[in-house]
């Protein structure tokens, strides 16, 4: 007897390469804003935006789904 086994679910590669999963579950991001027209910008401003932060809680629900396998 052949037992029906569930798809497995692909990772979306551009979230991968955007998110980070901590071992405790926590999503992990890089700041925006540092690309270009950076001599308008501070440097303590800059150092800020060098620094990771955690995904709001309202968007980790759609950033899992991108990621089920936790990347």
């Amino acid at each position: 007897m052949k037992k029906n086994k569930k798809m497995k679910l692909k990772t979306h590669r551009g979230a991968a390469k955007r998110f980070k999963m901590t071992s405790t579950g926590k999503i992990l991001r890089a700041h925006s804003g540092k690309r270009h027209l950076m001599g308008t910008k501070a440097p303590s401003r800059m150092r800020k935006l060098r620094k990771g932060t955690q995904v709001n809680a309202a968007d980790a629900p759609n950033v899992r789904l991108a990621l089920p396998y936790g990347n």
